[in-house]
């Protein structure tokens, strides 16, 4: 044991309590149909960076197995996605003061289109935030993204402004950066801030055909840049969000809050990642990781939390779950804690690269048996799954990377501080 690298036990400790009526099987909605088969949304179409085996390479370079790379107009730490032959991403440009959407050909990296969306005056974010964090989602007809006070934009494959949402100035001191989520017949998204007049924080859903909002519910959380996820209990679909001091579940068909679990801190971004009949939920800096049974009434803190752990949890990145292990990459101390999913027990924890404050944004992804944690300098550190630390090497991209990848038909796709990169 590695006394500088591994946290105490004390520090790591396990709570749990008893749980009461809660069903077992608890599920990710993950996209089905055509859309499988691509990279549609945020985290692809497992919604927690699974990826279905493949030819895929896990070594790479600046110079190695780069099979096209292209320039991006602008900064945005959104990550792209896919859908038949194209690519989809955000970008702003002149400081915020010019926000697009655009299309790129999976073949070549050729840029398709671009298409601005209306702006009013220009939103103050955090320098590591920017202007274009939320990644796009896509159901094969409309490509659906989030920019924050400038609304929810739908844009079909040819680059057509279809409709577009203003929701007026968002106080949230760093800027949005939530992802949309679809769900049958509607997006979902949810925006915490400060009230201000004719203004406050809230969920909602819009239909994906028209923008116009089916409903939306009132929150009192001030701070947030998460993105919500959509799960199934076994019994019924909830809308489930990690946010300041809470996770809450919300009816999808209806926006009616289902339960709370208390407990979380003042700065949360992770997304949730499910398995083992829980609900993982992780709160920012030195905050907890929680596992929540879902499906409960009102406030179940006292009731539905299965296990927490007061270190180790990430700041910015998601966790992910592979087998019967829940792995966590705290971004703070560039250190990767792995538990028991279930049970909450330590597994292990060690070191990936050197220790730097909010070093890592990319959330890992899983493939063949293997992990991939990105850091902020876009070293790629690739660890063999399983319950004993086994670094298998680091891979380079040779440029900031602060967006997670897309995985598709042997191909990773990355998003670096200035080009698009397919890699095979």
């Amino acid at each position: 044991m590695k006394p500088a690298v591994w946290l105490s036990l004390a520090a790591l400790s396990v709570s749990a309590v008893v749980l009461i009526g809660a069903p077992a099987d608890v599920r990710m909605l993950e996209v089905t149909g055509e859309g499988a088969k691509y990279w549609p949304r945020w985290r692809g179409p497992s919604g927690q960076g699974q990826v279905p085996a493949g030819q895929y390479v896990d070594r790479w370079s600046p110079t190695t197995n780069v099979q096209w790379k292209v320039a991006v107009p602008g900064r945005g730490n959104s990550s792209p996605i896919v859908w038949g032959d194209r690519l989809f991403l955000t970008s702003a440009r002149d400081n915020g003061r010019r926000l697009s959407m655009f299309a790129f050909a999976r073949k070549d990296g050729s840029r398709l289109w671009e298409t601005d969306i209306p702006q009013n005056g220009v939103e103050y974010v955090h320098e590591k935030n920017g202007y274009a964090s939320a990644t796009p989602a896509t159901d094969g007809e409309l490509v659906y993204a989030s920019f924050g006070r400038h609304g929810l934009a739908a844009f079909d494959f040819n680059g057509k402004l279809v409709w577009h949402r203003k929701f007026g100035v968002i106080d949230n001191y760093h800027g949005p950066a939530g992802s949309p989520v679809l769900y049958k017949d509607r997006i979902f998204l949810y925006q915490d801030q400060n009230p201000s007049p004719g203004q406050t924080a809230f969920v909602a859903a819009f239909d994906k055909k028209t923008g116009r909002t089916i409903w939306q519910t009132p929150r009192t959380e001030t701070v947030g840049w998460g993105t919500a996820v959509v799960i199934s209990t076994g019994e019924r679909d909830e809308l489930v969000i990690n946010s300041q001091r809470r996770v809450a579940a919300y009816d999808p068909d209806t926006g009616r809050e289902l339960w709370t679990v208390r407990g979380m801190t003042f700065e949360v971004i992770p997304t949730p990642v499910v398995g083992h009949g829980l609900v993982f939920t992780s709160s920012g800096r030195a905050g907890p990781t929680l596992a929540i049974r879902p499906g409960g009434t009102g406030d179940v803190t006292a009731t539905h939390v299965a296990w927490s752990s007061p270190r180790g949890s990430p700041f910015v990145p998601s966790g992910i779950v592979v087998g019967d292990l829940l792995y966590l990459i705290n971004d703070m101390q560039s250190i990767l804690t792995v538990f028991e999913a279930a049970s909450g027990k330590l597994v292990y924890q060690d070191r990936l690269g050197v220790a730097m404050r909010e070093g890592f944004s990319a959330s890992p992804v899983h493939v063949n048996g293997k992990l991939f944690f990105t850091n902020d300098e876009g070293q790629t550190f690739v660890v063999e799954a399983g319950r004993t630390f086994k670094l298998l090497h680091v891979n380079e991209l040779g440029a900031r990377t602060l967006a997670s990848p897309a995985l598709v038909d042997g191909t990773w796709y990355w998003r670096t501080d200035a080009a698009l990169l397919a890699i095979r």
